[in-house]
């Protein structure tokens, strides 16, 4: 069964020590070179398993770079760790990244993994046809995290605000099983919560991250000073995931189990998860650090989460977004691959 009941998105958790016990689900690989390997940190998520992907068919020792990588099964953990120094790197959301960049913490956003989509998404009882029959009632989600920009999202298409509806401030550990249970009218959910909430608590889904694209991106953050004293390796990293997605892409079933295998999930379950999200390929990765004016751009999505952060008082300033988001390296890993 995938972990991802403590996947968390919320900036505010962040935190500048280290969790004891964090878990520790380390596979380390073993390539030559006195550097000592990047440890790179990753949580429950369906397109971070790709990690064990590369890992396994050996892409890390084939471009050279020595990768530890790192299981936390809480994923705050993984913010802490990073905005602490213990991990080199981390697989983390964009909003997570506004809070330590807004600290003065220097860190760099290199590559997109993945976008949401449809793995968020508004779920609510059958009775409930449309978003502005949500007005006055019971809406569950976690207060700052992007479902609750989610959840606001559809309230403003609707021509609702939060103060139409009985918000409750709940976490999707708990908001999950209470609509399950009868007592929520709607809940704002990520998988596998969504699915489970449809099918055991016989409700629909009226809106997700679909409707949004580019909303909820995944990002590979590296501490600031990695990228400079080791941007070879940098790069090495983004073209072991890119070798990986084309092993994929050329044998789906076989890393399909990989991945299933390295989340403890049935394959089935795991695909229909991996499926929630959009994967990004190369060209998918330099279209999001182009500057433009809709989700689809980096820049663009950081300034509105960033608006949504601070309006709830969870960010006392708005970074700016070419502090911490680099696409130099995506870039040149492009030219690269086309020779």
């Amino acid at each position: 069964m995938r972990q991802k009941t403590i996947f968390l998105m919320l900036a505010v958790l962040l935190t500048f020590t280290v969790i004891s016990g964090c878990g520790s689900k380390e596979a380390s690989t073993q390539a030559g070179g006195s550097k000592e390997p990047i440890k790179l940190a990753l949580s429950p998520w369906p397109g971070w398993f790709v990690w064990y992907l590369v890992k396994e068919k050996g892409f890390f020792e084939k471009n050279g770079v020595n990768v530890d990588l790192v299981w936390f099964p809480v994923y705050s953990d993984s913010l802490s760790a990073l905005a602490s120094g213990k991990v080199d790197a981390n697989s983390q959301t964009l909003s997570d990244t506004l809070a330590p960049a807004s600290k003065g913490i220097k860190l760099k956003a290199v590559l997109v993994n993945d976008n949401s989509n449809g793995g968020d998404g508004v779920v609510v009882k059958p009775s409930i046809n449309s978003l502005k029959d949500l007005k006055g009632k019971k809406v569950a989600t976690e207060l700052g995290t992007v479902d609750h920009l989610l959840m606001l999202t559809a309230l403003e298409k609707a021509g609702l605000a939060e103060k139409d509806v009985s918000y409750t401030n709940m976490t999707v550990n708990d908001a999950g099983p209470a609509f399950i249970a009868g007592n929520l009218d709607a809940a704002v959910l990520w998988e596998p919560f969504l699915s489970k909430a449809i099918q055991e608590g016989k409700g629909k889904l009226l809106f997700s991250s679909k409707d949004t694209p580019g909303l909820i991106p995944d990002l590979l953050v590296f501490k600031e000073e990695i990228t400079k004293n080791r941007p070879d390796d940098v790069k090495k990293i983004i073209n072991a995931w890119f070798d990986a997605l084309d092993y994929w892409k050329a044998n789906p079933e076989e890393s399909l189990k990989i991945m299933a295998k390295a989340a403890e999930t049935p394959i089935d379950e795991y695909k229909a998860g991996v499926d929630s999200v959009k994967i990004f390929q190369l060209e998918d990765n330099v279209k999001a650090f182009t500057k433009g004016d809709s989700y689809e751009s980096l820049a663009f999505t950081s300034g509105k989460t960033a608006e949504f952060l601070k309006g709830l008082d969870m960010l006392s300033t708005i970074p700016k977004a070419e502090t911490f988001l680099d696409g130099h390296f995506v870039e040149e890993v492009m030219k690269e691959r086309k020779k």
